[in-house]
C-alpha cells in the first residue's frame, strides 16, 4: 500500500519498513536506546510483558517523525499505552535528526527512561 506524504512526489512503501521492537516490563524499556536513519520506514513493534499498564512516552520524537497511523500517539501525539500483555505497532518515517527523550509517564520515577536518536 502507498501512502503520500506531504512533499512533492514522495510516498511511502509501508511493506518495506523495517522492524524495531521494543518490549516493556518491570521497570524498563528493552532495549531503552533506540536509532533510526533518516528518511527510513519503520514498523516500532512495542510489547508489554509487564503486569501494569505502560507508556511509550516521547512527544518530541513523535513530532520529529511521519507516522502511518498517528491516531496510535492519543490526541495530543504524545504517548503510546500498551496494557498488560497487549502490543501496538507504530509505522513512520524518520524525518527530523536529534535525540530524543522516551520515557513511560506512569513509571519514569523507578528509571523506566530511554533515549530515541534519528541518524542523518
Amino acid at each position: 500500500m502507498l501512502l503520500a506524504i506531504a512533499g512533492p512526489a514522495q510516498a511511502v512503501d509501508w511493506s518495506k519498513a523495517q522492524t524495531v521492537t521494543v518490549v516493556t516490563v518491570e521497570y524498563a524499556f528493552q532495549p531503552s536506546s533506540l536509532s533510526f536513519k533518516r528518511g527510513r520506514v519503520y514498523r516500532l513493534h512495542l510489547e508489554n510483558r509487564g503486569k501494569e499498564t505502560h507508556e511509550f512516552t516521547a512527544p518530541d520524537f513523535f513530532k520529529a517523525i511521519t507516522m502511518r497511523n498517528p491516531g496510535l500517539t492519543g490526541p495530543d501525539h504524545v504517548e503510546i499505552v500498551l496494557q498488560p500483555g497487549g502490543t501496538q505497532n507504530l509505522y513512520f518515517v524518520a524525518d527530523q535528526p536529534g535525540k530524543y527523550d522516551l520515557r513511560c509517564a506512569d513509571h519514569d520515577w523507578a528509571g523506566m527512561t530511554g533515549d530515541i536518536t534519528i541518524l542523518p
